[in-house]
């Protein structure tokens, strides 16, 4: 699989399916990560969300993509909470659904996740074993 295949999983994927730790068990929620041309998915959170406080305690997370074909891919990285202005806003203009829960990039209730990709794993369903492929 090229990079630009795992890439197109990714995006046409819509949502991925984020897992994090909380106190040692696994806790995954669907969620609308934004693929950066800096190669980082870009994350949306409330203000109240639980995922902040698990981001805080352990920054490692996995971010699963499944598209329309039934190819997935898995991008493992690690999070980090930014106020970078820049990359809300990017966000908040490339995922259209995030109008209904925030006034603009500026919202006090707007907080951002910002995954550094470490690896990413995907596989067609033709495929006999998943393959890794470098992002960037």
């Amino acid at each position: 699989m090229t990079k630009e295949e795992a890439i197109d999983i990714i995006r046409d994927a819509g949502f991925g399916f984020l897992a994090t730790v909380e106190a040692g068990k696994p806790r995954v929620r669907p969620m609308m990560p934004y693929l950066s041309e800096e190669g980082e998915l870009l994350l949306a959170l409330l203000g109240r969300s639980r995922t902040i406080a698990h981001i805080k305690a352990n920054p490692n997370v996995e971010v699963c993509f499944v598209d329309r074909k039934m190819w997935y891919a898995r991008v493992s990285g690690t999070a980090a909470l930014s106020t970078d202005i820049v990359k809300k806003q990017l966000v908040f203009e490339n995922v259209p659904m995030l109008r209904q829960y925030f006034a603009g990039a500026e919202d006090p209730n707007y907080h951002l996740a910002v995954i550094k990709i470490t690896s990413v794993e995907a596989m067609t369903p033709h495929s006999r074993l998943p393959e890794q492929i470098g992002l960037v």
